[in-house]
């Protein structure tokens, strides 16, 4: 596991590269607001937009997610482990007026980009209207 990426995967990397191209700037491992050991894959922190990437196995994708059949007791409690603090980070982030996007490592930088792009765009639009 210590090998494993925490930051700059190559999913995370395709989605920055794409959103960098369509003229957005962001911030990376950006901490969560009271969560000290907890981070943002990428901010968008004026307008509160916190996306994550989140990789299929680690965070028990039901379409990708495989279980190993090796000690798989503890590995089904790893990533229950995961996606409670996926929620309890998305229920934090809420309650602060972040809006939380999660993008899954197999979909599309493009799809994911564009709609990162439409929610950052909505979320400048309502900021500059009040």
């Amino acid at each position: 596991m210590s090998k494993a990426r925490r930051r700059d995967t190559a999913p995370e990397v395709a989605l920055r590269r794409r959103l960098h191209a369509a003229g957005l700037r962001y911030r990376v491992t950006f901490p969560v607001p009271g969560q000290r050991r907890r981070t943002i894959d990428i901010a968008f922190t004026r307008v509160r937009v916190a996306v994550f990437v989140d990789g299929c196995f680690w965070h028990g994708c039901t379409s990708h997610g495989t279980q190993p059949a090796q000690n798989s007791a503890w590995w089904q409690q790893k990533i229950a482990a995961n996606k409670a603090r996926d929620a309890d980070t998305d229920r934090v982030l809420q309650s602060l007026g972040w809006a939380v996007v999660r993008v899954w490592e197999h979909e599309s930088p493009g799809a994911a980009a564009a709609r990162v792009t439409g929610l950052v765009t909505t979320a400048r639009l309502s900021l500059r209207d009040h």
